[in-house]
């Protein structure tokens, strides 16, 4: 090639860069640059929304000080934590969102700048989104799920949930599983747009039931002084401050069976410790009887109250003795 016309050539290319980098370049960098702040915007008044509301969650939650029957101040305590998480939870989620839309329009208008054409792009991105959102219809359920678990603060780490197939503790949630650990270690994976239906243990507070069999001649004013009496030593006793939320109620009698009457005595418990109240009532109400001479009959299989208080459906049943304990 003539030198003459290499140099030309040279000449042009760069004349064409220059043009290029005059009219477009620009447009690139300022592009990019109110894309990051934008961004940083949007993240701020997330941020600063989210911090927002937290804070005046921990202003109108009530001092932790426990005084007698102020289950629904302990409760608003509880629920004011899980909406302070839930809030920390949904700031994620609109960070990530505001991420996503930002760079993602950034990034097509960078390409239209550069002489990509966005036509057939967009045209096949849309073939290509039909095409999974058939395939993956699953998997857009278990996405779509996860969100309104999140927003409608259904359950969170550390509950106690039944999701049907799975109970146990929740040990992780996303936006498409959720991660449980049952009473036998066993972790079970459930998606999330395949729970029907959520039993949560754990917001607020639980109850916990014990159902105590006494002799059938026993004298029922008397056992129920007794068992107020206990409930009153436990709800002023310190070291139940963190497990009962009230005093221990005396019930009543939950059914009556040959020589036993079976009486039921209720306690509202913090959301974890829902069994470690019941032994601990089970105890203290077994030393009281044991102090004040109460008789407890001798039990054989086939007469303790089922889970719905019906006799006969597990437990033991009476012989006719009736010994001290």
């Amino acid at each position: 090639m003539h030198p003459l016309l290499a140099a030309t050539n040279v000449d042009s290319i760069r004349l064409q860069i220059g043009a290029w980098l005059s009219t477009n370049a620009l447009v690139i960098i300022v592009t990019v640059a109110l894309s990051f702040l934008l961004w940083w915007l949007l993240v701020r008044i997330i941020h600063r929304i989210t911090n927002n509301a937290k804070g005046r969650l921990r202003e109108e939650r009530p001092g932790q000080a426990r005084a007698a029957e102020h289950t629904q101040e302990l409760t608003s305590v509880l629920m004011g934590a899980r909406r302070e998480q839930r809030a920390e939870a949904m700031g994620q989620l609109l960070k990530s969102t505001a991420t996503f839309t930002v760079f993602g329009v950034a990034s097509l208008v960078v390409l239209a700048q550069i002489g990509v054409n966005l036509g057939p792009l967009l045209a096949s991105a849309g073939v290509i989104g039909v095409a999974l959102g058939f395939g993956a219809q699953t998997m857009v359920k278990d996405f779509l799920s996860g969100i309104f678990l999140v927003l409608e603060d259904q359950y969170g780490v550390g509950d106690f949930v039944d999701l049907g197939p799975a109970i146990g503790t929740v040990e992780e949630v996303t936006l498409r599983v959720t991660r449980v650990r049952d009473m036998s270690g066993i972790v079970w994976y459930v998606r999330n747009g395949e729970i029907l239906r959520v039993g949560n243990r754990s917001q607020g507070w639980t109850m916990a039931v014990v159902d105590v069999p006494i002799a059938y001649n026993e004298d029922l004013d008397r056992v129920r002084r007794i068992v107020e009496e206990v409930g009153a030593a436990m709800d002023a006793d310190p070291s139940y401050d963190a497990i009962l939320f009230g005093t221990p109620i005396y019930a009543g009698v939950e059914s009556v069976s040959g020589d036993a009457v079976f009486i039921r005595i209720t306690a509202k418990a913090a959301p974890d410790q829902q069994m470690v109240a019941a032994r601990a009532l089970r105890e203290r109400v077994k030393l009281a009887f044991d102090a004040a001479g109460v008789r407890v009959p001798v039990l054989q299989r086939g007469t303790l109250p089922g889970p719905t208080g019906s006799s006969g459906s597990s437990g033991y049943g009476s012989t006719g003795n009736t010994p001290r304990v």
